[in-house]
């Protein structure tokens, strides 16, 4: 039996927002009944020693997301 997912809320690119913090959407993943969402959460101002290594980016659920 085949089940029917619906779209998810969000897509690729898209500006978010989560407690904590906001981002962008980078990737998204269906997991069971729901979508789980990697966020690049967005960079503050450059510190004077520069930046080290990559941009953070959280794992979230759908649930925990608003535009």
């Amino acid at each position: 039996m085949s089940k029917i997912f619906r779209s998810p809320c969000f897509r690729p690119e898209q500006k978010v927002k989560f407690i904590g913090g906001e981002g962008i959407i980078r990737e998204i993943k269906s997991d069971f009944n729901t979508w789980i969402y990697h966020v690049e959460m967005a960079l503050g101002k450059e510190p004077i020693f520069g930046r080290i290594g990559a941009e953070t980016t959280i794992v979230l659920h759908e649930s925990e997301l608003w535009g």
